[in-house]
């Protein structure tokens, strides 16, 4: 993707971000079951997300597809309500290029990582507090 800084581009990515995290919020809000112990919501979420940004990028590989568009529903939709679709999507593009062990690597950093950080940003909050 070659996309370009503009006015236009920026305000569907902000657009589209916010209508995303909106979604996220009440659609998190009446799918969490009361006490189940496990994140349904967030896990339905993601996948959903998931689906979305692949629908959204064959919907949009064409050459005359409206750039500013695409990038409003990818970058700002699906990354507003999840950045697990962006992940997803990298990670299958690195598959369809045949880059499996780099696709591994990604997949196993980022959630390793991921759950690092989560578990650093808990031990500094604690101790702000």
């Amino acid at each position: 993707m070659n996309a370009t800084l503009t006015m236009p581009m920026l305000l569907a990515v902000a657009l589209g971000g916010a209508t995303g995290s909106v979604a996220r919020y009440v659609i998190g809000v009446l799918l969490q079951p009361a006490n189940s112990g496990f994140p349904v919501s967030t896990l339905l979420i993601n996948v959903g997300g998931s689906f979305c940004i692949g629908l959204l990028a064959r919907l949009f590989d064409a050459p005359d597809h409206n750039q500013v568009l695409r990038v409003a529903l990818t970058v700002g939709l699906c990354g507003g309500f999840t950045t697990f679709s962006t992940f997803s999507a990298e990670t299958v593009t690195l598959l369809q290029q045949g880059k499996a062990g780099r696709a591994g690597l990604y997949i196993a950093v980022s959630v390793v990582a991921g759950i690092l950080a989560t578990f650093a940003g808990l031990m500094v909050g604690r101790a702000a507090r």
